[in-house]
């Protein structure tokens, strides 16, 4: 295991939500085009280098970056905080753990003012913002709707490969757990972590990282996604589907993952739960269980668990990856289980669902 991360006296910046992403592609004017022509983002603003986009139901200026550079990786994710002080709490938080902290008065990105960036005690790179400008919202906007419209930006993925310290850096910060995977050794492989009062603003899966697995984005309706799925088979660009669509266990959403022509991993997402009550129970599933990522049993594509997006420093080198010490969930999932629905014991029944920790899948 690695050195546990302290805790800091000062107190962590108030978070309101995951806010945008800033992805580095090798070929602007393809990555355009999947996201623009192909997933309908919209167009905030653009230039040689850089194109702004938002969801439908965004007001703020953008919630994906796309910027041109020599490889793809992310440079940013990105947080919205309360208000314009949080920023300071966010400089005393990281230069009391000893992280390389910058701040720009004008902002990283256009259309974002004040902004605080960090390398993490992870090696993420996150930014913290309050100021804005306002766009406008285009939920009314039903002309511009098109059958798979992606309306929110919904969460991030990380890889990384100690998850108990990622985790309780992230309690530290003001996440609380929402749901988490576990073996019944105790030792746990991915926590869904939120601000906001969805199952997460980002998830901490264990790997070799630090990485980015997945950004997310939100449709209203399963049968948006479907229609993702149509769009991409009449473009012949269905290999840009990398798994499903299907049915969460965790989180019990809707998904389906796509791979942007850099690799970078797209999920499109629907139909989880509230999480906003201070009571709300955390949920515990059996690693071994493969209802925890795939409700109806379908198998997991190696890639899913081996591929993620390097991630960059506040020069824009890529971070060393750190390899995994501990069991990774791809030994079970792929080793022990084999793609396949799999019961320690035959003869023992269906998984018992407890109230309290909600541990699900526990007799699997």
């Amino acid at each position: 295991m690695s050195t546990p991360i302290p805790t800091p006296q000062s107190p962590a910046p108030d978070i309101l939500r995951c806010a945008y992403m800033e992805l580095v592609v090798t070929d602007l004017a393809a990555s355009r085009e999947f996201y623009v022509d192909v997933l309908d983002l919209t167009v905030t603003e653009e230039d040689e280098n850089t194109v702004y986009l938002r969801s439908m139901e965004e007001f703020i200026h953008h919630n994906l970056v796309l910027r041109q550079g020599p490889v793809a990786a992310v440079a940013a994710f990105s947080y919205r905080v309360r208000a314009p002080e949080d920023l300071d709490k966010a400089v005393a938080f990281y230069e009391e753990l000893g992280c390389r902290v910058e701040r720009r008065a004008d902002g990283f990105t256009k259309g974002i003012g004040d902004s605080v960036r960090v390398e993490d005690p992870l090696g993420f790179p996150y930014e913290f913002f309050h100021d804005v400008e306002h766009v406008e919202r285009l939920a009314w906007r039903y002309d511009l709707y098109t059958p798979g419209s992606l309306v929110r930006l919904d969460h991030f993925n990380q890889v990384t490969p100690d998850v108990p310290r990622a985790v309780k850096y992230m309690e530290d910060l003001g996440f609380r757990v929402t749901e988490d995977i576990q073996d019944e050794a105790g030792t746990t492989y991915a926590a869904w972590m939120r601000r906001k009062s969805t199952v997460h603003d980002t998830a901490m899966t264990g790997g070799a990282g630090p990485r980015m697995h997945h950004v997310a984005f939100s449709t209203h309706e399963k049968h948006n996604i479907l229609a993702i799925c149509d769009k991409l088979g009449a473009l012949r660009r269905s290999d840009a589907i990398e798994r499903g669509p299907g049915r969460h266990g965790v989180s019990n959403a809707f998904y389906l993952y796509l791979r942007d022509p850099d690799g970078h991993r797209v999920e499109i997402y629907t139909q989880d739960y509230y999480t906003g009550d201070p009571d709300n129970p955390v949920v515990t599933w059996d690693v071994h269980d493969n209802q925890r990522r795939d409700w109806w049993g379908n198998p997991v594509v190696p890639s899913w668990y081996r591929d993620a997006s390097p991630v960059l420093d506040l020069d824009g080198n890529p971070q060393p990856i750190i390899e995994r010490t501990d069991p990774s969930e791809i030994d079970v999932t792929i080793g022990a289980d084999g793609f396949s629905y799999t019961r320690k014991d035959d003869d023992q029944p269906m998984p018992d669902y407890k109230q309290g920790e909600y541990k699900l899948g526990n007799q699997l």
